[in-house]
């Protein structure tokens, strides 16, 4: 049965423990996500409701993924936000992969603070996958072996600031401002014949109470085991190492009209052209302002795998 573990901070001091009902059972302490995955899994998987003494009321929720951890992202990676991209899901033929400061990495109920440059600010729910093992070395992981290698799942929300990622091509920049990485509340360990349902996790994104994301993990393009394949390949990965795997359709950011997509590239410059993004994009009620509050979650429909709720305001810089 698959663990909740939660990283917190009770009556001063953070710890790492397993949520039973509305308490959690402590861990100890741990320093970064790594250390907790090194020296904990098995603790936490052994723990049970007799052992749970912090109320979790009491609490504050921290990111169960550390700013010590790399955060890489894969892009384009579900078909439905291919195609309000203006793309053709049937001619994406690479796993798209960047990376995200991990300094924007926060807390599940943290504010999102907008710069007082940005515009417009947009949201993406998505899974993610936090590593239990170092990978060092090419090698090729089955989708059978999963445990293997992941220790659990996660919630990010991959806040962007589509007036610097878009115009300026910088998805590192436009993605990686403080706050910009909300995570958790639970880092959800998933045992062998678990981690063969991630595709049924619908993940749900909603604005002042709108939904507008709702889409099961199963429509990514590539899957987890085809990306720690690739990884492998090139980059090496360490325990506690966070990967967010894309989002569905249902973001603010959406391409225009083929008409209008032809117009702007026969004849506008792209200075011209980013112009009209941002003048279009300004008018549109979907991206975010101070004071919208995000509820994100993503949980089985049968509610048997549940990775918990975040819930964040957006405020001005």
């Amino acid at each position: 049965m698959a663990v909740q573990v939660v990283h917190y901070v009770f009556e001063g001091s953070a710890g790492w423990g397993v949520l039973h009902g509305r308490r959690i059972a402590p861990l100890g302490r741990y320093a970064s996500t790594a250390d907790f995955v090194g020296a904990a899994l098995d603790a936490a998987w052994a723990s049970r409701p007799e052992h749970a003494s912090v109320p979790v009321d009491g609490v504050t929720l921290l990111s169960p993924v550390t700013s010590d951890r790399q955060f890489i992202c894969q892009g384009v990676n579900y078909a439905s936000h291919v195609r309000e991209s203006g793309m053709d899901p049937d001619k994406i033929g690479f796993n798209t992969i960047f990376t995200k400061a991990s300094s924007s990495l926060a807390a599940p109920h943290a504010d999102i603070v907008r710069p007082a440059h940005v515009r417009l600010l947009d949201y993406e729910v998505e899974l993610g996958l936090v590593m239990q093992r170092a990978i060092t070395a090419p090698l090729e992981v089955s989708a059978d072996r999963l445990h293997e290698y992941l220790a659990g799942v996660t919630i990010v929300n991959d806040i962007s600031a589509r007036d610097v990622q878009l115009p300026q091509g910088q998805f590192y920049k436009g993605k990686s401002y403080r706050s910009f990485g909300p995570t958790g509340p639970f880092l959800l360990l998933l045992a062998p014949e678990e981690w063969r349902r991630w595709p049924q996790l619908r993940m749900r994104l909603s604005v002042n109470g709108e939904l507008r994301q709702d889409s099961l993990c199963g429509e990514m393009l590539f899957h987890p085991h085809q990306t720690l394949t690739e990884l492998s390949a090139m980059h090496d990965l360490q325990p506690g190492d966070l990967i967010a795997t894309g989002t569905p359709a249902g973001c603010a950011a959406r391409a225009p009209g083929k008409l209008a997509m032809w117009v702007m590239r026969h004849l506008l410059s792209d200075a011209a052209k980013w112009r009209l993004f941002i003048r279009k994009g300004m008018a549109n009620r979907a991206y975010l302002k101070p004071g919208d509050v995000i509820t994100t979650a993503i949980r089985s429909d049968d509610g048997l795998l549940d990775l918990g709720q975040q819930c964040n305001r957006v405020v001005a810089a």
